[in-house]
């Protein structure tokens, strides 16, 4: 499998975390929030969180602080077929491939529900062939872009399919809920929205870099489902984000990279690049710490975190965009994601 065409969108409206501050204060959330809550928002929205800005689907951030059931899901379908759309079309674009040659579409989110899935809407935005094999993936959280990028390496490998277009699109501020959780708080200073597209494709595009799929595994770990997941309170998705994520991301990062690289005969130094979902800024420090890695092999998703803040899913596609853009080295580039379950996916792409 080969990656021959990336794309990105974000809403048009960005915020910094000061705005974000003074419009909390002006809320009538903040009232309602007791002050062990307010010192919470002030210290991630006004200290350095390694966030300072984010894309969020609202004209105004006055909009963010109506929070109830039907708004939210006005919010998502309003937003989330665009945006996956813009993405979707970008990558092809990129690719420098029809509508037409797509075989089959797969598309992940964790921030809302319809039925019809998303790619009902993407086929009829893009012009997707109605015969297309069309893929909704939901409730895998952060990490669903390689259970996404493997679904589509299985369609390619069968032969059933020659490109997949992939995309991963969140539109967090439609999952937005506040109580006086600290968990729930930070949750809801550190998502931004966005979608990232890829085409994968059997063969590689000889008008581009090469970038292929070489290896991957997967670690699922039941046992810590309580540290991160969405449940569902009064009509709407409540993050549950516990402080054992940073140390939960790091230590799952490190089994699966050992799986891969010893079944490949390779050491982590032997990386060219790094492809991380951030998850936030203490995530990354984590990760650094347990894979032995510096500060710089992480810039890339430090860069697009400082940037876009945590848009879930769709994240890891902005990170492989800007080392792509970088002209990152050549050789082994190592991508990973995490998130809900406790789960954690890797894989070794070969770059050119």
């Amino acid at each position: 499998m080969f990656i021959n065409g990336m794309g990105t969108a974000n809403p048009p409206y960005r915020y910094s975390k000061a705005d974000c501050w003074e419009a909390f204060k002006t809320s009538k959330w903040f009232q309602r929030l007791d002050l062990r809550s307010h010192i919470i928002m002030e210290t991630v929205l006004k200290k350095d969180n390694g966030i300072e800005s984010r894309s969020l689907a609202v004209e105004s951030l006055d909009e963010v602080f109506s929070i109830d059931p039907d708004t939210l899901h006005g919010r998502f379908l309003d937003n989330a077929p665009a945006l996956g759309a813009t993405a979707g079309g970008a990558a092809l674009k990129e690719a420098g491939i029809d509508a037409s040659v797509i075989d089959g579409v797969v598309i992940s989110t964790c921030t809302g529900y319809l039925c019809p899935g998303l790619t009902s809407y993407v086929i009829e935005r893009l012009g997707l062939r109605t015969d297309v094999l069309a893929f909704d993936l939901v409730g895998q959280g952060c990490a669903a872009a390689l259970p996404n990028w493997r679904l589509a390496e299985a369609l390619l490998s069968t032969g059933s399919c020659l490109n997949v277009l992939s995309i991963c699109v969140e539109v967090s501020s439609a999952a937005m809920y506040l109580d006086n959780d600290p968990g729930v708080l930070i949750s809801a200073c550190l998502f931004g929205d966005g979608a990232g597209a890829a085409v994968l494709s059997r063969h590689q595009n000889p008008q581009r870099r090469s970038i292929e799929w070489k290896g991957f595994a997967s670690l699922i770990n039941p046992a810590e489902r309580d540290a991160l997941f969405f449940e569902t309170r009064q009509g709407m998705l409540r993050n549950v984000l516990t402080r054992t994520v940073p140390r939960l991301a790091a230590g799952h990062a490190q089994q699966v990279l050992n799986t891969v690289l010893n079944g490949a005969n390779l050491k982590p130094e032997d990386m060219s690049a790094w492809i991380m979902h951030a998850g936030g800024r203490d995530v990354l420090i984590a990760l650094q710490n347990q894979l032995k890695i510096t500060t710089e092999d992480l810039h890339y998703s430090a860069d697009m975190l400082r940037l876009y803040g945590n848009m879930s899913s769709a994240f890891i596609y902005f990170v492989l965009q800007a080392a792509l853009k970088d002209n990152a080295k050549p050789g082994w580039w190592w991508i990973s994601s995490f998130g809900a379950g406790f789960s954690c996916h890797g894989a070794l792409l070969k770059a050119a």
